[in-house]
């Protein structure tokens, strides 16, 4: 069986003392509350990482940064390198987020160069991928979907491929009053399955996790996860309030 994750992305919010402070919560309450189904992964700004490993470190709960640098070291200033995430005792890094390659201009090239670096110091990597508003309207999704797998991932062996966790984002059902449906997701999700089996064969396929990662909240999380080839999600807004991301989690 597939494993099952759900991922709160925090982006650029909370300060140190209030970042920490929500990590032991939510730890307090999974300790308490253990889910009956699926991970969940913590990822958090740069700055909260060593602390909240040492909050998680006799819990269950998994922690992940939210980028790295391109570079492994060296003349990089503001730079975070892949090792250094690993130092901090995070186990994952997200790579190839919407944002990341909106306002940062990461192409293909860049996030796949970034994803052998994490997998290299050895982080697992959430690798995002989705289609905006005018991809979609176009009919163009699925062509924008294949070209970021295969210029972006599929360089890698079928050993490194354990190291990947996929999150699809349908980028123009985030903050735009536009929602995908369930159904819209599976057939995005078996899409994306179907190229793995394509490349990879049949056994990676039928183990890879693919979240989805496109305004998911309580009130259409089980729905979401029930479909068939979705094992999960990468939590952007609702990761910030604990009522909302326990829920979700609990939605497994």
């Amino acid at each position: 069986m597939r494993k099952k994750i759900v991922a709160g992305n925090w982006k650029m919010n909370m300060d140190l003392e209030e970042g920490l402070k929500f990590v032991g919560s939510i730890d307090k309450y999974f300790k308490e509350n253990p889910p009956e189904k699926g991970s969940v992964i913590l990822c958090t700004p740069f700055i909260h990482l060593a602390g909240a490993a040492q909050i998680l470190k006799q819990g269950k709960i998994s922690l992940g940064a939210q980028n790295c640098a391109s570079e492994a070291s060296g003349a990089y200033t503001g730079e975070v390198s892949a090792w250094m995430i690993r130092s901090t005792g995070a186990e994952y890094v997200i790579i190839g987020h919407s944002e990341r390659r909106s306002y940062y201009n990461e192409d293909d090239k860049l996030i796949n160069k970034k994803t052998l670096l994490a997998i290299n110091s050895g982080l697992k990597v959430i690798f995002c991928i989705g289609e905006v508003l005018a991809e979609r309207e176009s009919d163009k999704h699925f062509l924008i979907v294949r070209r970021q797998l295969e210029e972006g991932l599929f360089t890698l062996s079928p050993e490194q491929m354990d190291m990947i966790v996929i999150a699809y984002e349908p980028v123009w059902a985030i903050g735009t009053g536009l929602t995908a449906s369930p159904d819209q997701a599976q057939e995005m999700h078996k899409y994306i399955r179907d190229l793995i089996k394509e490349k990879y064969g049949s056994d990676c396929a039928k183990k890879m996790p693919i979240l989805y990662g496109g305004s998911c909240k309580p009130s259409n999380a089980a729905e979401i996860f029930s479909k068939p080839d979705v094992d999960g999600g990468l939590i952007g807004g609702a990761a910030l309030k604990k009522e909302d991301f326990t829920a979700i989690v609990e939605a497994l």
